[in-house]
């Protein structure tokens, strides 16, 4: 029996749904806005959240809304339902992946509910344990500035990073990170994620990177014939997750896969989720926890699939309060212990907001 085979027949009632939305201010004087979607069945109710990165289609959004999920189903019959359902009534959103984001937050929502309805949770549908999640932190290094990384440590000395090196990084820049030692995973972020820019890899900062952080994950390079050699020596520490959709895309990586970055939301689907996650478990494929700047029940979501399938690996998952603008002083240290008694997919615990 696959995992997703564990949740499809789930039994599902909805009588209505609501949506929120969210904006804070986040490190590095961005704005995140983001929409929980709420299925509501009797007593019990069910949320996902919607990571489409631009506010204007948060903003689209009709009030109230205008989807009728109501009905009985089982899991898998509410998510083929909703291939027939434009969930952008008002206008089509500014990127096509976004389509992918928002299906993401109302199956994870049905998911939930159909959960809690049957009085049953994600780690006793697969059989497996709970366990500590380690997490990474990824504040920004605006202009090759690391000071924000300083200050967390001054915090939590043993904080570790998933960071984004950049062409404004200098050599000290580099230099004060690896001193550090605690710099898991570089993000190149050349990878497109619904939008290919069409910029061309950096060789000397790719060597850069390479040389400087040698036990590091390197993610999602761009691969162009000025950089092929150089990745194809350093291909066990390749990551891959922007572009990751399904098996397919994983297969079709341009390196045999080591290492996936796993973003719910990127998948769109639970099935092509799981999918995933099985066929890296088959192919001894290494998996971390990627997230989204999620503001509500997303972040626990990450953090739930986290401590069910790859606890260990450096993920990218920080409790909400890494993101804030200014350095907190009672930041949570690594590992981040599960709650007792969760109900459906969900993740609650005392976060040092």
């Amino acid at each position: 029996m696959t995992l997703y085979d564990r949740v499809a027949g789930l039994p599902l009632t909805i009588s209505g749904s609501d949506r929120t939305s969210r904006c804070r201010e986040m490190a590095g004087e961005a704005t995140r806005v983001t929409s929980t979607f709420v299925l509501l069945g009797e007593d019990e109710f069910g949320a996902g959240e919607d990571v489409t990165h631009e506010p204007v289609d948060h903003e689209a959004l009709p009030e109230p809304l205008t989807f009728d999920f109501a009905g009985e189903y089982t899991f898998d019959e509410f998510s083929q339902s909703l291939k027939a359902v434009d969930l952008f009534p008002t206008k089509p959103p500014e990127y096509e992946i976004s389509r992918t984001y928002r299906r993401w937050a109302v199956e994870s929502a049905a998911l939930d509910l159909a959960l809690k309805q049957n009085d049953t949770t994600l780690a006793s549908r697969f059989g497996r344990e709970r366990a500590p999640v380690r997490f990474v932190a990824s504040p920004p290094v605006p202009d090759g500035d690391p000071t924000r990384v300083g200050e967390i440590l001054a915090v939590n000395p043993a904080c570790e990073f998933a960071l984004q090196p950049t062409d404004a990084w200098t050599a000290d820049t580099f230099a004060t990170l690896a001193e550090t030692d605690a710099v898991r995973v570089l993000d190149l972020n050349d990878q497109p994620e619904g939008v290919d820019d069409g910029r061309a890899p950096d060789f000397a900062l790719y060597h850069r990177v390479f040389e400087t952080f040698p036990d590091g994950v390197v993610a999602d390079p761009a691969v162009s014939d000025d950089v092929r050699d150089l990745l194809a020596t350093n291909a066990e520490r390749l990551s891959w997750g922007r572009s990751i959709r399904s098996v397919a895309d994983l297969r079709d990586a341009p390196f045999e896969p080591n290492w996936c970055s796993i973003a719910p939301s990127r998948f769109g689907t639970v099935r092509s989720l799981l999918e995933t996650i099985e066929y890296c478990e088959d192919q001894d494929i290494n998996m971390y926890g990627d997230g989204q700047c999620e503001l509500c029940v997303g972040r626990g979501h990450i953090q739930l699939l986290a401590s069910l399938f790859y606890p260990d690996g450096p993920n990218d998952v920080a409790p909400r309060a890494y993101n804030k603008p200014t350095t907190k002083t009672d930041l949570r240290a690594s590992p981040l212990e599960p709650p007792e008694d969760p109900t459906g997919a969900e993740w609650k615990h005392l976060e040092f907001e």
